[in-house]
């Protein structure tokens, strides 16, 4: 979930709010015969649907028994629909199929030169390989850690929280397996090589190394109200130097935080309020030169391995000293990543824009292409067509993490790609990548104590922009798309999205979200009570 709007929506206090729980629960039972479109909706669904900030908003609804085909309830469900984040669920599809889901990125690093004794006379190279985490969140059972607000969207939302892991795990472990080789000087240079592909014109840009979703971390604590507040910033590799001047100010005071930065991105200043009391605050700012910054990791990481560099170890990566190939040159490191899955879970469960981007290019590597357009699409279309036998004609997509407006789904196709997943074996397992209601991921904040938490595992989508002519928000996109499963455990497929909702603040952008949790809560409800 990313909003389209650049500056900060700070005066989004509580991210997907608490989810209000309509009296009474479900407020019609169905009746007894479906009509041309399935059931009638619930009365409590068409009240959402009917409050204000949707009279001129449309709605796409399609709910369907996959035991049996029944269509529960449609509404405009062949119309083509703002999916947002939606669009997630046909781009790791098609990457969990194309990739596999045991599929483990290895980048290897080559000596290239001549050894003579502990000395390398030539460069290291670390070949990389388009690994979403370099083990920056490998947890030590091998899994991949998140939180419900993933730091890459720090500057957007608040309540974005780090995970523990150091993210340079990955390349500490690399240079600790140079030293074992034996090497313990090298006369050269250290060369990240990115040609496996080019990175495209996405944002995110994936590319070919990314460290830490090439983001530096910017962490302020409050300290005593006059005093200076406490800031903490990850990874720490030269050049880079951050700057706070924060000021703590009374408890109930604003918190207003500005991140600025050189145009290389290494100079970072921290600027502004925090109120004493509260909860730290995240920042993130942009690695600007990932290459760089990669090159000066790996050298700072093999001196505290113990291994010397002559190089000096900030600066430009020298690519253009790289061999054509590696056939004579051996392998003295190579760090291998948890299973595909786990970065699929990683996608679908925060709405990481910059893995499901750099999914086209896992995909075009592996269709051995290194445009991550022609090649991800390509893969995405066949995945459509010959793999879940859907009518690729029900999406148009121009990126991997569903961030223009211009990206369109229907109810119908959406829905088959979930239909898709329950005749595969890895069909529990993908359900439970996506974020679960009131338990984990995007909609994990909402609906704590209602009786569909823990029942419904739904991709949420959103899109935000301004509508200046009236001074208000306009949502052009606020969808959930996944599984309801019944009280006793029967999975139902459904689909809600609604396009041209507006709101006249972002308190009220947070409401549309929850109100489309509301309606996923209501269908379950249902659901277990007529299924």
């Amino acid at each position: 979930m990313r909003p389209m709007i650049r500056g900060r929506l700070r005066t989004w206090v509580t991210t997907c709010v608490t989810l209000v729980t309509m009296a009474g629960g479900v407020a019609a039972a169905a009746p007894a015969t479906p009509g041309a479109h399935g059931y009638p909706l619930p009365r409590g669904v068409e009240a959402i649907m009917h409050k204000p900030g949707y009279e001129h908003a449309q709605w796409g609804v399609l709910e369907i028994d996959p035991a049996n085909g029944e269509v529960i309830h449609s509404r405009f469900a062949n119309q083509s629909f703002v999916p947002g984040s939606d669009t997630k669920l046909v781009t790791i599809s098609s990457a969990w199929h194309t990739l596999g889901p045991d599929h483990r990125f290895t980048t290897p690093v080559f000596a290239v030169g001549a050894r003579q004794g502990a000395t390398l006379n030539g460069n290291l190279a670390l070949v990389a390989q388009g690994d979403l985490t370099m083990g920056g969140r490998t947890k030590p059972d091998g899994s991949v850690a998140f939180t419900d607000v993933d730091h890459t969207s720090a500057n957007d939302l608040p309540g974005a929280t780090l995970t523990p892991e150091n993210p340079l795990a990955g390349i500490d472990r690399i240079a600790r397996q140079v030293r074992a080789s034996g090497i313990r000087h090298v006369d050269g240079d250290v060369i990240v090589d990115p040609r496996i592909f080019t990175p495209p014109a996405l944002d995110p840009q994936p590319t070919p190394l990314i460290i830490n979703d090439n983001l530096i971390d910017l962490l302020t604590t409050p300290t005593k109200a006059g005093r200076p507040a406490k800031l903490f910033w990850r990874p720490q590799v030269a050049p880079y130097q951050v700057t706070s001047t924060v000021t703590t100010v009374a408890a109930g005071g604003t918190t207003d935080l500005t991140v600025t930065a050189s145009p290389d991105g290494t100079r970072i200043t921290v600027s502004g309020t925090i109120a004493a009391g509260s909860q730290p605050e995240l920042r993130v700012s942009a690695i600007q030169d990932p290459n760089a910054f990669g090159r000066t990791a790996l050298i700072e990481a093999l001196g505290r391995a113990g291994v010397t560099v002559t190089a000096h170890p900030t600066g430009a990566n020298p690519q253009g000293a790289l061999p054509a190939s590696y056939g004579g040159d051996r392998r003295v490191a190579a760090f291998v990543s948890p299973p595909y899955r786990d970065y699929a879970k990683l996608i679908l469960k925060v709405s990481h824009n910059l893995g499901a981007n750099l999914a086209l290019c896992n995909m075009a590597v592996v269709r051995g292409s290194k445009d991550c357009f022609a090649g991800g699409f390509a893969a995405e279309h066949d995945f459509l067509t010959n793999v879940a036998h859907i009518d690729p004609q029900q999406f148009q997509l121009d990126d991997g993490r569903g961030g223009d407006a211009t990206e369109k789904a229907t109810p119908t196709g959406l829905a088959q790609i979930l239909g898709y997943w329950l005749h595969t074996p890895d069909a529990t397992a993908f359900r439970l990548s996506l974020p679960i209601l009131g338990v984990d991921g995007s909609n994990g904040i909402s609906c704590p104590d209602c009786p569909a938490k823990g029942k419904v595992f739904a991709k949420p989508g959103t899109v935000i922009g301004i509508d200046r002519l009236n001074g208000q928000f306009v949502v052009a996109d606020q969808s959930q798309a996944g599984y309801l499963l019944t009280n006793d455990g029967h999975l139902v497929v459904f689909v809600e999205l609604v396009n041209s909702a507006t709101a006249p603040d972002i308190q009220g952008v947070v409401r549309v979200f929850d109100d489309t949790n509301q309606i996923s809560a209501l269908l379950q409800e249902e659901a277990s009570a007529h299924l």
